[in-house]
């Protein structure tokens, strides 16, 4: 579903429901169906209750009937408050009735293992065969704080912009708590997904980009079960509306706590956090800054570019304010002369005029000054945001009370003066947590005010990062499947009927010389063979030699590498040993023959590959590589189809990309030459669906190109193309 089409979906009627059931409803408090009904009746909910009941009369003063097979008129939502045992005649129940989807609160399904798969089956059987959309099971509801439908019965929130989509009722809970402390903040829409046995993450993602209630969407994510989906709604959702992430289960005991909780796959947290950001999402370490920073997006003009300038009231702000940044991979900005001579004028001699600006006390004792700076800086062309830090808002709790109305005029300036330069103001100050008038009056005005450095920055460098997102997304061409030629489609089918489950190296080497990838030559040969036409063809050396063995993928822990070699000596003697080792490696393996190749130049060693990740589909990964990868762990992920700007994003994310520019005399990599090879590789593994795993480690990369030193791939089960 794509948030430009205006089709009514299920979730559009279910959200703005104008005629619930609830079935389970009760006459005792301590029960769901009596709380829910007398929430909806205290918050004016505008549409039509049905209480189901089997016996009772009425409901807090409704008529209830004892199904909703007896209920006159149309049903937009069924909430189910009775046990698991019962949904799956319940669901049939509300097909025949036409409702269109329902929220099933009770937990016992796949959730806790076998005790729970035959009604985990039976419901998703029911689901389907009535034609019933499915929120959870094991949710604690959802709500429209718009339509007044607040189906959770949490207290506190208030109607607003932030749509919340979470795998936790606890989580909803301590982001009403925040938004009710920040003040300001408010809440369209809540979906608490449970188990996501029918509807998914991305289907409420589509309802949440389609709702002109909501300007940005916040996600608690502990697994995804349709990643591919998500990302293909959030590549169109994030260019109108910001995106906002927490994922949970970045360590690999998180991964296990959230996989008991929903059953939920929970794939790798830095793969699952370069694809979203890739897809256009803002993700967040930490749940605390969910709100904050999705409110901030929500309400700033997107910068043009990364260059941040700093209007500082104080040394010591401003230098920490500039650590953070340059550390958050954001730019500085350089203020022209122009902009440079203006703020002279302004402040005093002692001042800083060059970012990061310190107005060296010129605004103690004229709050206005602070406004002029800010509007000098701001009319700068090479300036993209500006974040104000140190004690603005509390010069009249600072200095005199005399201050006060002079700093409230100010502040509306400065808002003013953002709003006319469509240039977004983040301001952080000490006494944010005060609620001075100052700080009030930009806080209502939509400028983020924080009491935190960390905070600020991290909203400055996520503001920045949606700009780059949402331009790049702008650009992208549409996906197309690229076509395998027919040479490297016979190599892969050469390997199925052979009824192998991995390509031989040389095979590999062929199939990507197939797709116009530079190799070196390479020769196959047997012990005992005549190595005169391969040692004419690949050269005296040095040469490295190779098992190959559909049996033997590791080749080195076999013993079946051998490098350096020169002559027709060394290598007949180096193919004696490696069948020894690979004979003593595993008696049984088919050795299929040794590969010989000149060994490759010196440079740094990358790797690059493509796994079929069960969640997102096909991944590309790139590091730096050999033996030492999986120790190191440096690597960066992004899913397919690939673009340049996606490679280059790669290259820089990783820890060590500098060594990729040259340290200690070594000249900078073929980085074109890299991003092609990337490019190249993301082709192939899409016109390869059959292929699984596509291993290049290590690739050598140096300033004149690269060398493929090693190969790997291996097969789908047949049939396993999707």
């Amino acid at each position: 579903m794509r948030g430009d089409d205006l089709t009514p979906t299920v979730l559009d009627r279910v959200f703005n429901a104008r005629a619930i059931a609830v079935i389970g409803a009760s006459n005792d408090p301590r029960k769901r169906g009596f709380q829910t009904i007398r929430r909806l009746l205290a918050d004016g909910y505008g549409g039509t209750i049905h209480p189901i009941h089997p016996k009772a009369p009425e409901i807090l003063g409704l008529p209830a009937s004892p199904s909703v097979a007896d209920v006159t008129g149309d049903i937009d939502l069924a909430l189910i408050c009775t046990p698991a045992a019962t949904v799956p005649g319940i669901l049939a129940e509300c097909g025949a009735k036409g409702i269109p989807g329902a929220v099933v609160l009770a937990a016992g399904f796949g959730e806790i293992g076998a005790a729970g798969a035959e009604i985990d089956a039976t419901t998703r059987q029911a689901a389907a065969a009535h034609g019933v959309r499915l929120i959870g099971p094991n949710t604690n509801g959802l709500f429209n704080l718009h339509n007044a439908m607040n189906l959770v019965g949490v207290d506190g929130a208030t109607p607003g912009g932030i749509a919340v989509c979470s795998q936790s009722g606890n989580m909803l809970l301590s982001l009403v708590s925040e938004a009710r402390r920040r003040g300001g903040i408010g809440f369209s829409s809540y979906a608490g997904v449970g188990n996501q046995m029918d509807v998914h993450l991305a289907e409420y993602l589509d309802h949440f980009g389609r709702d002109p209630a909501t300007r940005a969407a916040v996600f608690y994510v502990e697994g995804f079960q349709k990643g591919r989906a998500f990302l293909d709604t959030c590549r169109h959702v994030a260019q109108a509306k910001p995106v906002v992430i927490c994922k949970s289960g970045r360590t690999a005991a998180g991964q296990a706590a959230a996989k008991s909780h929903t059953g939920a796959l929970a794939s790798g947290f830095a793969l699952t956090q370069g694809l979203l950001r890739q897809a256009g999402a803002t993700v967040v370490d930490s749940p605390d800054d969910l709100l904050p920073i999705a409110h901030a997006l929500a309400h700033l003009p997107l910068p043009m570019g990364s260059r941040v300038a700093i209007l500082a009231d104080g040394g010591g702000h401003a230098t920490v304010a500039v650590d953070a940044l340059v550390e958050a991979g954001v730019d500085l900005a350089t203020l022209s002369g122009a902009t440079r001579a203006r703020l002279a004028d302004l402040l005093p001699a002692a001042a800083s005029c060059v970012n990061p600006v310190d107005v060296a006390g010129g605004t103690d004792a004229d709050p206005g000054l602070f406004a002029d700076c800010a509007q000098a800086i701001l009319q700068d062309a090479g300036v993209d945001v500006l974040l104000t830090v140190g004690m603005f808002g509390g010069y009249a709790e600072r200095f005199d009370a005399s201050l006060g109305a002079a700093e409230q005029a100010a502040a509306q300036r400065l808002a003013e003066i953002a709003a006319d330069a469509g240039k977004p103001l983040i301001v952080h100050s000490v006494y944010a947590g005060l609620g001075t008038a100052p700080l009030a009056a930009l806080a209502a005005a939509q400028v983020p005010v924080f009491p935190g450095m960390a905070l600020s920055v991290r909203t400055v460098a996520e503001l920045v990062r949606r700009g780059q997102a949402v331009r790049r997304l702008a650009a992208a061409p549409a996906a197309t499947r690229p076509l395998a030629p027919d040479p490297a489609r016979a190599i892969v089918a050469g390997a199925r009927a052979a009824g192998r489950t991995a390509l031989y190296e040389p095979e590999a080497r062929d199939l990507l010389a197939a797709h116009g990838l530079p190799l070196s030559p390479h020769v196959v040969t047997r012990a005992g063979e005549d190595l005169d036409a391969a040692m004419r063809r690949l050269g005296d050396g040095p040469l490295v030699a190779k098992v190959v063995s559909p049996d033997i993928l590791h080749k080195s822990d076999a013993g079946g590498v051998k490098l350096n070699l020169s002559g027709a000596a060394a290598v007949r003697d180096a193919i004696a040993e490696i069948y020894a080792n690979a004979n003593a490696y595993d008696p049984n393996a088919h050795l299929h023959g040794v590969m010989l190749a000149p060994m490759a130049a010196p440079g740094v060693e990358a790797i690059l590959g493509v796994v079929q990740d069960p969640a997102f589909g096909p991944v590309m990964m790139f590091g730096l590589g050999g033996i030492f990868v999986e120790v190191l762990q440096d690597v960066a992920f992004r899913a397919l189809p690939l673009s340049a700007e996606d490679a280059n994003e790669m290259i820089a994310e990783i820890g060590a990309a500098r060594i990729l520019e040259g340290v200690r005399g070594a000249a900078p990599v073929d980085r074109a030459a890299l991003v092609e090879l990337m490019l190249t590789l993301s082709r192939i593994a899409l016109a390869h669906p059959e292929i699984g795993e596509i291993d290049l480690n290590p690739v050598i990369l140096r300033a004149d190109g690269h060398d493929i030193a090693d190969a790997r791939m291996i097969l789908r089960p047949e049939g396993d193309n999707t």
